[in-house]
């Protein structure tokens, strides 16, 4: 084991032939990581920081002490992070150990900061649960965020029942094809939607505030409008709207930004145009959905990031 003894007994079975996700690959992630995501059974941290996000609810006046994960379940062709999340490699052996990821966090939490956010979990769900354990051992009972892309067994969102305060999850298709086509998993819209319901028995519509205004428990939606396909959009929120309740809490993105890697595609090389978002959001509005977040046009411009520095946001 890269870092002591981090894991239960059903934790190392899941590693050792992972089925943690969906792919359910069946790779022995002691023996270097060969499975989709990539990633061993270290920690597999590309970063730890102070993270001022798109939603004022998780980070708050001070930011959000975030985790990135490196590797990922999925291959958004798009995504903003893939410096982290396809070459997994980078980041093999666990370089950072749990203690070390520990001083980090406690170092963080020190300030006024008082979430611990995990993004891109789906396929590190031992490890989540290996620093959660390690922080309450040290006295520390953070606001815990699950930060998922919605690429989710049902089984592991029961498995975090009373360990996760706050889920934070995408919900990006409902057409098996796109999904196939921009993120290589066809089941993701029904995977998808079973995880959400599962968040949504634990959490219901509601998210609590402290006096700072920072969600202590709950759940909210997330999901991002790709240029040329705002009805894809509309559908989700129908989907939304229909499956769990139009009283969720959704924070609707406009920050799309086209990566190197897309702009030789004949949709989606271009940012979003200002007639596709708004005609999303007044489906939003006329589907009833009344605890939502909207972004500017120009918020791509805040959100990308740079995993070269300490803080990538800054």
């Amino acid at each position: 084991m890269a870092d002591g003894n981090l894991y239960s007994d059903p934790e190392q079975g899941q590693l050792s032939s992972c089925t943690i996700c969906p792919r359910q690959c069946r790779a022995d992630r002691y023996r270097g990581g060969k499975g989709y995501c990539r990633t061993d059974e270290g920690m597999n941290i590309a970063s730890i920081c102070i993270h001022r996000g798109e939603e004022p609810q998780i980070s708050g006046p001070y930011g959000i002490c975030n985790i990135f994960f490196s590797g990922c379940n999925l291959r958004c062709i798009y995504c903003q992070n893939h410096d982290i999340s396809r070459p997994a490699e980078k980041y093999r052996g666990g370089i950072m150990k749990q203690n070390e990821a520990l001083d980090a966090i406690m170092n963080i939490l020190s300030s006024k900061v008082v979430s611990v956010g995990f993004v891109s979990p789906s396929h590190m769900v031992p490890q989540v649960k290996a620093l959660i354990r390690g922080l309450n051992e040290r006295g520390l009972k953070p606001v815990t965020v699950y930060n998922t892309n919605g690429y989710d067994k049902p089984e592991v969102i029961d498995g975090f029942e009373g360990l996760i305060d706050v889920y934070l999850p995408d919900y990006k298709y409902v057409t098996p094809e796109l999904a196939a086509e921009y993120s290589d998993a066809p089941d993701y819209p029904d995977v998808a939607l079973k995880a959400l319901k599962r968040m949504y028995f634990q959490k219901g519509s509601t998210l609590p505030l402290d006096k700072d205004g920072r969600a202590e428990n709950g759940m909210m939606i997330r999901h991002l409008v790709l240029p040329g396909h705002a009805e894809e959009s509309k559908n989700v929120l129908r989907s939304i709207a229909e499956e769990l309740s139009p009283g969720i809490h959704l924070s609707l993105m406009s920050q799309y930004h086209p990566t190197e890697q897309v702009l030789s595609h004949p949709v989606i090389n271009r940012s979003l145009y200002r007639e596709e978002y708004e005609s999303v959001v007044e489906t939003m509005i006329n589907l009833g959905f009344r605890n939502a977040l909207l972004q500017d046009m120009d918020s791509y411009l805040n959100y990308r990031p740079d995993f070269s520095r300490e803080n990538p946001f800054e």
